[in-house]
């Protein structure tokens, strides 16, 4: 059971930061115009889907991408909206609780791990695009399922694991990834064979929306079709996408600013593989991989970077650093802390920002 004072640490990090973002973003405008600056980019399109289902708004030409964006927080933003009027304040209230689910999670991975478990919330937290964490973004309800579930399995409880897996697959393809990585960690663990048979459940979500598009657009792969049509990514060798967001990053617009860090997100992802194979840690190593495999086989890159807020290994390998080492997260924040307040600004303001 997670400690008193690590369940509090975690959620006082997350609330306090989220206040602090909300005083920060609040100052001079309304409630109103306050929940349109968070509606940017995939929170429109989740939005849309919530609103009208996967056929887009009435009169308007069909969104061939919205199939690439999983039902789970659309159908939670719909039962929220039962209550919250507006579908922006939905999303914002959504990421907020799912958020602290997901850091007391965080806190108690690393805390048997070994770690200081505020250390790994405060290095998540301190990320440069962890302010799609707040906004209406599949992130956080992503975590909200995926770390309890991690922590069930280590914890040898295979039926909740796979339940919160099925949750994980439900909002994000990168459920199949965390299902993966579960069967390779049951392997490595040794757990009774009669236990086996749990592992398909997590799977079962993806089947279900893959029949769901096979019946509606005759389309088993509509997901990754979606992609393909939405933002052109198909399948591309390694070093063709690397050289294509090369060329891209040194341009002089503002997405060349963006491609730049899905480059240094590419560098961080890399030494993180190389850190856990190393460690020889095998599951995280394929929930990660599989991962970064996907997207750095794209025509280019395109949010790697925010990406990494989903590899919780990563946050718990920087507690396990910083618990023996103190100044390392001290010299993390004076370097990631900026970094993230002008990411923030950067998304709030209408600019990609991962």
């Amino acid at each position: 059971m997670i400690t008193r004072s690590a369940r509090r640490d975690a959620l006082l990090l997350w609330f306090g930061s989220r206040a602090g973002l909300l005083v920060a973003t609040l100052l001079g405008v309304t409630l109103g115009e306050y929940t349109d600056k968070w509606r940017k980019w995939d929170a429109t399109l989740f939005i849309t889907i919530a609103e009208h289902g996967y056929d887009g708004e009435p009169g308007r030409p069909p969104d061939q991408g919205l199939p690439a964006f999983f039902p789970g927080l659309p159908m939670l933003m719909r039962l929220v909206h039962h209550v919250i009027p507006d579908w922006s304040a939905a999303g914002l209230l959504i990421s907020l609780g799912a958020g602290a689910v997901a850091m007391v999670a965080l806190a108690r991975l690393a805390e048997i791990e070994g770690a200081d478990g505020w250390m790994a919330v405060l290095g998540l937290l301190l990320f440069p695009m962890s302010v799609f964490l707040s906004a209406g973004y599949s992130e956080s309800l992503f975590l909200a399922f995926a770390i309890p579930a991690w922590l069930a399995a280590r914890q040898g409880r295979w039926p909740q694991a796979v339940a919160l897996a099925a949750g994980a697959s439900c909002v994000r393809i990168t459920g199949l990834f965390l299902a993966i990585a579960l069967v390779v960690e049951f392997v490595t663990s040794r757990e009774r064979v009669r236990l086996a048979g749990w592992l398909v459940v997590p799977f079962v979500p993806l089947a279900a929306y893959s029949f769901y598009h096979y019946r509606r657009t005759g389309d088993w792969l509509a997901w990754k079709h979606a992609q393909e049509a939405g933002w052109g990514r198909d399948f591309e060798w390694p070093w063709e996408a690397w050289k294509t967001t090369w060329r891209s990053a040194m341009g002089s617009d503002d997405f060349a600013v963006a491609f730049r860090m899905e480059i240094v997100g590419v560098v961080v992802a890399v030494a993180v593989l190389v850190w856990l194979l190393v460690l020889r840690r095998w599951s995280e190593l394929v929930y990660t991989g599989t991962q970064a495999g996907a997207l750095m086989t794209s025509a280019y890159y395109l949010s790697i970077p925010r990406s990494l807020l989903l590899w919780f290994p990563l946050w718990i390998l920087v507690a396990k650093v910083a618990t023996r080492n103190a100044w390392v997260i001290a010299l993390y924040a004076l370097i990631s802390g900026p970094l993230m307040l002008v990411n923030a600004a950067r998304y709030l303001s209408g600019a990609w920002a991962g």
